[in-house]
């Protein structure tokens, strides 16, 4: 009797297991929603401050921006982590950190110092346990982006290609493409590429034609240079803003698809254990029929 209590334990124990899955499952399907429709609305904007911001420089070839000078030599660089701040997400984080280790790898195979902006406490924690030189880390994000809080973080970054001290800025984050599907993505962010290819949807829409419908007819105000530098820090910021974003609506999907599998293994292991109950008890019923009958053929 002692094995069908223990088994009887067990059941039980799965199935209390089950129902966390199943409600953890079903928070982030909410959650997955509006995830999804806040990083979709997301995409416009980065669109049409991409497009302007490529008309402008097209049509002010003599002004170079600080975010466009390519360096000589690469000896520093600097790379923004995105990740979650919790688990439950199935290989999301772990895709993510490998891509960002071996990048890590190479560039201290070439001699390339490399400073780390931790966005999410995944990263954060495997960044600290390599001993990675993490010079500003925001977590706690919650299920919405805030801009404010990843400009302090990002600013660091930033300061330190405009001023020398790093040559290129990366971005690792992981980019949604449907609800069963997050690719992890490494870009650069600094020095902004000539026609500022956008990471999140040229694999989607493509840009080949953005990049014959220019229209350069612009009156500035108050001066070419003022409206350039605001727009293309705009631009950076409404990336990494996108970069979050695409981030968080790959977390809920991630976490909604590996709560369903849980909850259907924990399904199958409840019916396992039930067949072996039912098993482990009907033997024991039989046997104890047996020892009845025995015992009262000796009498």
């Amino acid at each position: 009797m002692a094995g069908i209590k223990e088994i009887r334990t067990k059941i039980k124990s799965v199935q209390n297991t089950r129902k966390i899955t199943k409600a953890m499952e079903m928070v982030a399907a909410s959650k997955m929603r509006k995830a999804q429709e806040r990083m979709r609305a997301g995409r416009p904007y980065a669109i049409k401050v991409r497009n302007m911001a490529v008309n402008l420089m097209q049509a002010n070839p003599e002004y170079s921006h600080p975010y466009l000078i390519e360096r000589e030599s690469v000896k520093a660089v600097g790379v923004v982590v995105v990740t979650t701040d919790k688990g439950l997400c199935g290989g999301l984080n772990t895709n993510i950190m490998r891509l960002v280790l071996n990048r890590y790898k190479e560039f201290n195979d070439k001699g390339i110092k490399t400073q780390f902006t931790a966005l999410g406490n995944k990263g954060l924690g495997v960044l600290a346990r390599i001993g990675a030189n993490v010079v500003t880390q925001e977590v706690g994000l919650g299920d919405t982006p805030q801009l404010d809080r990843l400009i302090g973080a990002l600013k660091v970054q930033v300061d330190d290609f405009v001023e020398g001290r790093i040559d290129e800025v990366y971005v690792a984050t992981s980019r949604f493409v449907n609800t069963m599907r997050q690719e992890p993505v490494f870009f650069r962010l600094l020095p902004l590429p000539t026609k500022l290819e956008d990471p999140f949807l040229a694999h989607v829409e493509g840009d080949e034609s953005l990049q014959s419908s220019y229209s350069w007819d612009y009156i500035y105000e108050p001066d070419p240079k003022s409206v350039i530098d605001e727009l293309l820090k705009r631009y950076v910021e409404g990336v990494v803003y996108q970069a979050v974003a695409e981030n968080m609506a790959s977390e809920q999907s991630a976490r909604m698809v590996a709560m369903k599998a849980a909850s259907d293994n924990a399904k199958k292991v409840i019916g396992d254990l039930q067949l072996v109950y039912n098993k482990t008890r009907q033997a024991a019923i039989t046997k104890e029929i047996s020892e009845i009958v025995g015992g009262a053929a000796a009498v």
